[in-house]
């Protein structure tokens, strides 16, 4: 009986408290890029908030590392806003900004298997067990809350072991995003193809439904066109709250195109943005807590809680804490050339002051730029937190923005 008023939670509280009317105002409303009319499209927006992956605190799954926690409630939800940014660019990747969820219809098979790679177990890639495991080499305990800038160094670690997807995490660093650096990484060879090993290290490819370490590799090692990029950018847009001079930039980063959300909040308390309303932004709130969906190897998920069926959550930008990572997926290298050029024409060259910093070539200044790359051990990532230093590199703080 609890876990079917577990499954119900979702859709019984969208008629309760959690109701929240959107305000009757004539601005219009930009989600991730798209923007919508509230007088004529507020049917499309709503479709659209209801289609972004919602990852919530869960409880009652394995214990992390084993011995550890069986709930991330009250300190995963940095971590859950994480996962919710990275599905957003697999979305993106594999099934197009235009994709909209419908419970009523079947899902594609790659609906399914991004599902799977988020499952709370210890083997999906990016589950809630890798990156508190991973979180580990960024000097976090397990049960410890996150920043936004190092759950985006766990997202960049992680996205090492997933071949499925090839992502390439790119995490800017002294608030400067780096043209040189970013092509390179995307434009890595191949790795080698392993017949039998997933991205995770193991596992052989399922009919449907698999998830990220259980789909093979067969890539030869040659230069690739372009690896599909989630340009994550950490800032600090003040001392102890949002500058309100970086707002009209930052509410731009949401009309751009290539938008997939920004990670912020207030001090302990995370949230997905993925859009703003005249100066409110809108949010997916992962404090709530579900219990974990058992979901066997290869089957389908049964995807009625991973999807905010409730009227949006807003707030003032100016509650902001000021510590934010902005994000962006590029699924090729034109879609980057178009954001970089949207970047010079609406954030740079209009504003007296920068929130961050577009350079072509590397700064001379710092040390080279080597690209990441998967160990290689058959293994998953979780299991290098023992020596870390030895294989990634991590910047733990923001740099304050000139005010």
């Amino acid at each position: 009986m609890e876990a079917v008023l577990a499954k119900y939670e979702n859709q019984i509280n969208a008629f309760s408290e959690f109701l929240e009317d959107l305000p009757d105002v004539d601005e219009p409303v930009w989600i991730l890029g798209a923007c919508y009319d509230l007088k004529t499209k507020k049917s499309e927006l709503l479709s659209d908030v209801r289609s972004r992956l919602w990852f919530t605190y869960r409880k009652k799954f394995s214990p992390i590392g084993g011995t550890g926690p069986s709930s991330d409630a009250g300190w995963g939800c940095m971590l859950r806003c994480g996962q919710m940014i990275l599905a957003q660019a697999l979305v993106c990747r594999h099934l197009g900004r235009d994709w909209r969820w419908d419970p009523e219809k079947r899902q594609p098979k790659e609906y399914h298997r991004i599902l799977h790679c988020f499952l709370d177990k210890k083997d999906s890639c990016y589950s809630i067990h890798q990156m508190a495991q991973m979180g580990v080499g960024e000097g976090k305990s397990v049960g410890e809350w996150y920043g936004p800038n190092t759950v985006a160094q766990v997202l960049k670690k992680l996205a090492l072991f997933d071949d499925w997807n090839t992502l390439a995490v790119y995490v800017s660093m002294d608030n400067t995003v780096v043209i040189e650096d970013i092509k390179k990484q995307c434009k890595q060879p191949g790795r080698e193809s392993r017949s039998r090993a997933g991205p995770c290290g193991r596992g052989e490819v399922p009919a449907s439904g698999q998830s990220c370490s259980e789909t093979p590799h067969l890539q030869s090692q040659r230069p690739l066109d372009w690896r599909p990029l989630l340009l994550v950018i950490p800032l600090r847009m003040g001392i102890n709250s949002i500058n309100p001079v970086y707002i009209q930039a930052f509410k731009e980063c949401f009309k751009m195109p290539q938008s997939c959300g920004v990670l912020g909040g207030k001090p302990n308390l995370a949230y997905y943005f993925i859009g703003f309303i005249d100066d409110e932004l809108i949010y997916l709130d992962p404090h709530t807590t579900q219990q974990a969906v058992d979901t066997e190897s290869g089957s389908a998920v049964d995807d009625q809680s991973y999807h905010c069926q409730r009227t949006p959550h807003r707030m003032k930008i100016t509650s902001l804490d000021p510590s934010v990572a902005l994000g962006f997926f590029c699924k090729s290298e034109e879609d980057f050339d178009s954001w970089c050029d949207l970047v010079q024409q609406e954030l740079l060259k209009k504003r007296n002051l920068r929130m961050f910093e577009l350079v072509e070539k590397h700064p001379s200044h710092w040390p080279p730029f080597v690209p990441p790359t998967k160990p290689e051990v058959q293994t998953t990532g979780a299991e290098f937190i023992e020596s870390p230093d030895k294989l990634f590199e991590s910047e733990e703080e923001f740099e304050i923005l000139n005010v």
